[in-house]
C-alpha cells in the first residue's frame, strides 16, 4: 500500500468520522475524499497533516476490514 503525506489544503474537504467511533473522546479517524487519494486524519488532532492513500488502496483495506 502507498502512503504520503498531504498537503495542508485539505480544510475545505468534507470528512467523515468512523462509524466505530464512540462520542467518549477515545481513538478516532476521519476520512475526506481528495482528488486522486482518499485522505486519513486523527479526529483529535485535526491540525497533523492528514495520510494521503491511494483509492484503490483503501478500497482493498475496506474490504478487509469488512470480514
Amino acid at each position: 500500500m502507498s502512503v504520503e503525506k498531504a498537503g495542508s489544503d485539505t480544510v475545505a474537504l468534507a470528512w467523515f468520522k468512523s462509524s466505530y467511533s464512540a462520542g467518549d473522546g477515545g481513538q478516532c479517524v476521519e476520512i475526506a475524499a481528495g482528488i486522486g487519494a482518499v485522505l486519513v486524519r486523527d479526529s483529535k488532532d485535526t491540525t497533523r497533516a492528514p495520510l494521503a492513500v491511494q483509492p484503490t488502496a483503501w478500497a482493498t483495506f475496506v474490504e478487509f476490514a469488512a470480514l
